[in-house]
């Protein structure tokens, strides 16, 4: 149990990290991300002795899923709770799922992803309104690339 906090609070502080890089320092999501991997990646790699064998391979699965959490867009409107509660669900999905991705690219991210998701959806499912919101902006997205294909025929 202690190791799992220690993995989920990396991850949470990974998560941070990469925001407040992407976000105030104006240093973009990517190249965010990568620093801060690069650089516990590059710790974990010089220095394999200094901590427990447990703590060397996992802390930077786990940081790197929290930095893919921490490349959210400035341009949607997150709270800090969901930047503390993303990777906390990452850090649980990557705990039981670990065994099921082994072999398969992407399971970082794509664990980070439905993670991310998931808390996002969470003003969705907890209003009153439809859970159908999704699909109604699909639709007039939809339905606007149709009436450009209409409009583009008739010129």
């Amino acid at each position: 149990m202690i190791d799992f906090l220690i993995f989920a609070s990396a991850s949470v502080m990974a998560t941070f990290l990469t925001f407040a890089l992407n976000i105030r320092f104006k240093q973009g999501p990517v190249r965010s991300s990568a620093l801060i991997a690069l650089i516990v990646g590059g710790f974990f790699y010089f220095f394999p002795t200094l901590l427990p064998e447990i703590y060397t391979k996992n802390i930077p699965l786990y940081v790197i899923g929290g930095t893919f959490i921490g490349m959210v867009s400035s341009s949607i409107n997150i709270s800090y709770f969901s930047l503390i509660f993303s990777p906390i669900l990452f850090s649980v999905l990557l705990h039981y799922t670990s065994k099921v991705f082994n072999g398969f690219g992407g399971a970082l991210g794509t664990t980070a992803c439905i993670a991310l998701m998931c808390t996002m959806a969470f003003p969705i499912i907890t209003k009153h309104k439809k859970v159908t919101y999704g699909y109604r902006i699909l639709r007039m997205f939809f339905l606007k690339q149709k009436r450009k294909r209409i409009i583009k025929r008739k010129v």
